[in-house]
């Protein structure tokens, strides 16, 4: 009889399916949050194989802060299509029109913060009791502290520290009126794993992750593309250099880094020997020790 033995990234894979099954069984109406990003894209790729043949049962949600790269807007869009799902749109600028949200000012102003309100005004509007998020717990120290199971009480804020235990992959989504849930199917997954998972099940993605020529400015050690919700400081220049992105945000607090990586496995080699987790190049992750903690409290991803 023939051992029955699993690679630690079909162990990774089994445990988020298993889990994007339970909360189709837990919630009444789930919706998986996209950004248009590696994390994201897996987590759609995995969501079709929980539900195979069926198609996903989820629609997507993208938040649009409206300073997004094209080229993943453009992607956000194909894939759509490709999967069949239904997606749905918050711009953040329509809760700046609606006085909602308060335009940031400055050199770089980002809208990162103002998606905590775009996100609780579209998880109102759809009803939705549950989202998925791409969060994993090595990218950043509130994310370490997540749940798989994350609960939000009915403003959508979090609280680390009233979290239901997790034990024996027994999962608790009773909640009252009006409360939630963020679901973390890759909670447990590195960046590597994830690329190398990328590379095994051979996902598409937008061509930013792989080494290409841009124009970007170094401020603070971070490497902003040139776009148009920029502005540059006196003395300040763009220049031409060879990057690629390891993460995806707003343009205008995104870094780049340099490299040379324009193929799957030459990713996977740089990512071994990086001594920087891939937020280190966010900006708005360097605006306080706990800026992401804050955000996440507010109702953030």
């Amino acid at each position: 009889m023939g051992s029955y033995n699993l690679s630690h990234l079909e162990q990774l894979e089994s445990e988020a399916i298993y889990i994007f099954r339970e909360v189709a069984a837990q919630f009444e109406k789930p919706v998986i949050l996209f950004s248009g990003g590696k994390d994201s894209i897996t987590m759609v790729h995995l969501a079709q194989k929980a539900f195979w043949p069926a198609k996903i049962p989820f629609p997507l949600l993208h938040i649009d802060t409206g300073h997004n790269f094209p080229e993943a807007i453009e992607f956000r869009d194909n894939l759509a299509k490709k999967y069949n799902v239904k997606l749905d749109v918050g711009l953040v600028q329509d809760s700046i029109d609606r006085g909602t949200a308060k335009e940031e000012k400055g050199l770089n102003p980002s809208r990162n913060t103002l998606q905590s309100i775009t996100l609780l005004e579209k998880l109102e509007e759809g009803k939705y009791d549950a989202a998925f998020g791409g969060g994993r717990r090595d990218e950043e120290k509130a994310r370490a502290k997540e749940r798989f199971f994350s609960h939000r009480d009915d403003f959508g804020q979090w609280d680390p520290k009233n979290q239901r235990s997790e034990l024996w992959n027994l999962y608790n989504g009773m909640k009252a009126p009006g409360e939630s849930f963020r679901i973390f199917p890759i909670s447990n997954w590195t960046e590597m794993d994830v690329w190398q998972y990328i590379k095994k099940e051979k996902i598409e993605l937008p061509s930013i992750y792989f080494s290409h020529e841009r124009n970007v400015v170094n401020r603070n050690g971070v490497l902003i593309a040139e776009s148009p919700y920029n502005t540059l400081l006196e003395g300040e220049k763009y220049e031409k250099q060879i990057i690629r992105y390891r993460t995806l945000g707003c343009m205008t607090i995104t870094g780049a880094v340099n490299s040379d990586a324009d193929t799957l496995d030459k990713i996977i080699e740089e990512v071994a020997a990086a001594r920087q987790t891939e937020r280190g190049n966010r900006a708005d992750d360097k605006r306080s020790e706990a800026a992401m903690e804050d955000r996440k409290r507010q109702g953030y991803f």
